[in-house]
């Protein structure tokens, strides 16, 4: 028995609603060279990380309630970590004894960094 085909209107409601862009056999794995060029637009880069599976499960929970991915909340939970452990570090920065008032009254802090990254050949 043949189904007419019904035409969805191509909407932004219906893209996000799932009316559109949910079929499977639509659906094509773009080459190594287009995702590269995503990674690089967006400024994103991937990497390989081993976490306990209970974390992940945790994850997948709370982005299933806040309807997302859970990979992409995990990258805004690091986020908001890092932007919230660099204003941590410079609030303590500022007010420590390190400070110093230039003639012009300006404020200078000199801190050492220490820390060595290792590159693995490719």
């Amino acid at each position: 028995m043949n189904t007419p085909d019904i035409k969805i209107e191509d909407t932004i409601e219906a893209w996000e609603d799932g009316r559109l862009g949910n079929d499977e056999q639509f659906i094509q794995r773009v080459s190594s060279e287009v995702q590269n060029s995503i990674d690089d637009s967006l400024g994103l880069q991937a990497i390989s990380i081993r976490l306990p599976k209970e974390l992940i499960e945790q994850f997948k929970l709370i982005a299933k309630i806040h309807g997302m991915g859970y990979q992409p909340l995990m990258r805004e939970a690091l986020k908001r970590f890092a932007t919230s452990e660099q204003k941590v570090i410079l609030a303590q920065i500022a007010n420590s004894e390190k400070k110093e008032t230039s003639e012009d009254g300006k404020q200078k802090v000199e801190i050492e960094l220490d820390f060595h990254v290792e590159r693995r050949a490719a």
